[in-house]
């Protein structure tokens, strides 16, 4: 049975930190309202003003996702990386053949994120903490830089307001991704590269998660890849998150060569640990391991148990990625006996299938689609 996950600290802190955020952001615009109630404002002046805050602040947020993923993409070019792909939300730019083309995919728990090609090791290691932390870093400046500006203007005028809104929505998350925190859904930078410090096992690990993302990006699939690379690594190595992603890469490999049983069983061990796992990958094992019991024994019970309400809000959370889609197809056709909701299913497929950004996963995932449907049709 897989181990219940709870909040740990550093989700905690970054619940806290958004709160602090969102105070911060409530007393500078009381702070402002008195001002201009001071300086004789309309109410009406008062309340645009207000709005063009809100609006600020939200442009803010959004903003420093960009500068953070573009910290990640300068830093990680001055160290020997090669851009592969660039996203914010669901929105992604990928290097296809030499051509940056435009593609949609969203990942539960990270507001953006930019991947890129690794340099080749030497003597077991590759610059990592730059590249790690440089998302970080370029928050941090822009805070401290949007704090200095606001020296310029008159306190609690709109600009000086906007400004150290910008300013602490840029320091907070220098803080919140630059601290080593376990996220919960994913480990932030700090905590990656505090797994990868002085430990070449990590370093190999993180090398293999960027490489293999290259390949994938160019239609390779991750039964083609080297095997060496999907080696299981020792209980106690997992409890290294960076680490732990290569357990997680050799059960994708099993599902991706059709040893299903394999898959499951490893699954199922690594679940049980307590390792390094982050929520995502783990609650996207349990996708695995529903759509592997939906294709052979298909016992109700099973099925209901992994199905718990924080799968399925995972689930729901990524109901356009390929995998989720795939294995809510099964459970429809195979669970439900719901040919008409299956069919709904697989429009929104074969919808997201041409914006996907990796081919070789959307091949993969057909052949899934095609046993299930195979599956089906012996049971009739």
């Amino acid at each position: 049975m897989e181990t219940k996950q709870k909040k740990n600290w550093g989700q905690w802190i970054a619940i806290l930190g958004y709160m602090m955020i969102g105070a911060a952001c409530g007393i500078l615009f009381l702070q402002y309202m008195d001002h201009s109630t001071q300086k004789g404002t309309t109410a009406a002046g008062t309340a645009l003003s207000m709005l063009l805050m809100v609006l600020c602040m939200y442009v803010s947020l959004l903003v420093h996702i960009v500068i953070h993923e573009a910290g990640h993409l300068v830093f990680g070019l001055l160290t020997g990386y090669r851009f592969n792909s660039f996203r914010i939300a669901n929105l992604m730019w990928i290097k296809e053949n030499d051509r940056i083309r435009f593609r949609k995919m969203s990942l539960a728990g990270t507001g953006g994120q930019c991947l890129m090609s690794p340099p080749d090791m030497t003597d077991g290691r590759i610059p990592v903490m730059l590249y790690n932390y440089g998302g970080a870093i370029i928050n941090a400046v822009t805070g401290f830089i949007c704090a200095a500006l606001s020296f310029l203007l008159p306190v609690y005028s709109l600009g000086w307001v906007i400004l150290m809104l910008s300013a602490l929505i840029g320091i907070a998350y220098a803080l919140m991704n630059g601290l080593p925190f376990k996220m919960g859904a994913v480990n932030n930078d700090g905590r990656n590269a505090l797994d990868m410090r002085n430990n070449k096992e990590a370093m190999r690990a993180f090398w293999i998660e960027m490489k293999s993302n290259e390949l994938s990006s160019k239609g390779v699939r991750l039964k083609d890849m080297p095997e060496e690379w999907f080696l299981v690594p020792s209980d106690e190595s997992m409890k290294n998150g960076m680490v732990a992603t290569l357990g997680v890469f050799a059960c994708n490999r099993l599902f991706d060569e059709h040893r299903f049983a394999e898959a499951d069983e490893l699954m199922a061990r690594l679940l049980s640990l307590d390792s390094g796992i982050v929520g995502l990958y783990r609650q996207l094992l349990i996708c695995d391991r529903m759509y592997i019991e939906l294709i052979t024994q298909n016992r109700s019970d099973e099925i209901e148990k992994m199905r718990t309400k924080e799968q399925v809000k995972l689930m729901k959370a990524m109901k356009s990625y390929p995998s989720v889609l795939r294995t809510e197809y099964a459970y429809a056709l195979l669970s439900q006996r719901d040919r008409e909701k299956a069919a709904g299913i697989l429009k929104d497929f074969e919808d997201q299938a041409g914006r996907f950004p990796y081919p070789g996963e959307i091949g993969a995932e057909r052949e899934f689609i095609t046993i299930a449907e195979r599956k089906y049709s012996e049971s009739a």
